[in-house]
């Protein structure tokens, strides 16, 4: 049963598909694009989200989900666009036949070039059908090479938070077999990229190749590569599917350049400058984010530029440096056991800290918070005390209200500072610097 693909049937059947993938292809391509257009705004949203909450296990998968929506997007469009000129061409030979040269009646210079580099019209609807199937078939192998760079960097990532930087483990664990691990893991990443744009130069030699078995044989499961491996082995056999894969990475990273260039309009002015005394970025104005999904508050955030009320309110967006600080400030805060990163919502047992003390906990953690950050407006400083709370996008921090009736109307500097220790010495530092216009109703 398992040698069926040996049996003629079999492979007259793989001959029949393969006369009629086009349409599949066609197919597939069309729901994959509308289906990928659909979904690259929610994952760009999730991966800006992450990055501003620093959730970095959900921005790396977020950031994965969007280069390889990228990559499928750019090259099933492009498959799409020659597989319909393939069709285009189809019908046209159906109605004129091949190329007349004879017919055109060119000088016998051009003729006799026109005939060697553009060559006959079927050949070019071979060549059309040679690029949509490879391109059809390598947009897919992409994404596990995504994939593989993904989980290499991954492994790297946890092997050094939580082997060689755990304090927890014994020396001989953490730095005896966590350093070599390393080692292994960074030169072994060297070599199979090297064998991989060498088009297995590795495998070639005598020697080396058994030196290098115990490195691929480690990364063919860490990459996942078992999973495609008879696909990458089928192109490199092939030179045309060789050299239109090499073909579509300087393709990859041309696009990329092009999409980071922008229009510089100031020597002097930017846009993306943070606030300051002399600039109000809109990132740090609640009412202007309101209507922009993918844009999230920068640190700090008052409701808007001009304050009509008596009171200002100020959110600090909640991150985990803001928890590292309070460690840093009040020890007896720092957990056993860091429980931050993914969790699941399974739970088995509660972790053994009842509300009463929670709560108590929660109250010195508020204390410590407002013990490191504070108020000013232009030069006084204000009495902020902090307490949890969600802006208007739901993110978590802290809020307080300052009282400003005294103000007077006209323009205003907030800034929001911090404590910090530095070699036993306790410093401040800006954290935000917002204007704003204060005119009482």
């Amino acid at each position: 049963m398992t040698e069926h693909y040996k049996q003629s049937s079999f492979k007259k059947l793989l001959e029949k598909l393969q006369e009629e993938s086009w349409q599949l292809e066609l197919i597939i391509s069309g729901f994959a694009i509308y289906g990928l257009f659909m979904a690259y705004d929610p994952i760009s949203l999730s991966a800006k989200e992450a990055q501003n909450n620093d959730q970095i296990y959900t921005f790396v998968v977020s950031m994965v989900a969007m280069v390889s929506c990228a990559i499928l997007i750019f090259n099933l469009l492009l498959h799409v666009i020659l597989r319909g000129l393939w069709i285009g061409a189809l019908g046209l030979r159906y109605v004129s036949g091949d190329i007349d040269y004879e017919r055109l009646r060119y000088s016998r210079k051009f003729t006799s070039y026109l005939k060697r580099r553009v060559g006959s019209f079927d050949r070019y609807i071979a060549n059309l059908e040679n690029y949509c199937s490879v391109i059809f078939a390598i947009s897919f192998l992409l994404i596990f090479y995504v994939l593989a760079i993904t989980l290499i960097i991954i492994a790297v990532a946890l092997l050094g938070n939580y082997v060689i930087g755990n304090d927890d483990l014994p020396r001989w664990i953490s730095q005896g077999i966590g350093i070599p691990l390393m080692f292994f893991l960074v030169f072994g990443m060297l070599f199979t990229f090297f064998d991989f744009i060498t088009q297995g130069w590795l495998k070639k030699k005598q020697w080396i190749s058994r030196i290098y078995f115990p490195v691929y044989w480690v990364f063919h499961i860490l990459t996942l590569s078992f999973l495609y491996r008879p696909l990458v082995y089928n192109f490199l056999d092939n030179k045309f599917g060789k050299r239109l894969s090499f073909m579509l990475l300087p393709i990859y990273v041309v696009i990329l350049v092009l999409t980071s260039i922008n229009y510089n309009r100031s020597n002097y002015l930017d846009e993306g400058s943070s606030s300051s005394e002399i600039y109000a970025n809109s990132q740090n104005y609640e009412d202007m984010l309101a209507d922009q999904e993918d844009v999230f508050i920068k640190n700090v955030a008052i409701p808007s530029k001009v304050i009509r009320d008596p009171y200002l309110k100020v959110f600090i967006v909640f991150n985990q440096n803001i928890e590292n600080r309070v460690f840093n400030f009040n020890e007896s805060l720092r957990p056993e056991e860091d429980k931050r990163g993914l969790r699941s919502d399974i739970r088995f047992n509660n972790d053994g800290i009842s509300f009463r003390k929670r709560d108590s906990i929660t109250k010195t953690y508020l204390n410590t918070f407002n013990t490191i950050y504070y108020t000013q407006i232009d030069s006084l400083e204000y009495d902020s005390n902090f307490i949890l709370g969600q802006s208007l996008k739901e993110e978590l921090g802290f809020e307080t209200y300052l009282d400003i009736h005294d103000l007077q109307a006209g323009r205003h500097t907030l800034r929001v500072h911090r404590k910090y220790i530095d070699e036993g010495d306790t410093l401040q530092r800006n954290v935000a610097t917002i204007p704003f216009w204060y005119f009482e109703d």
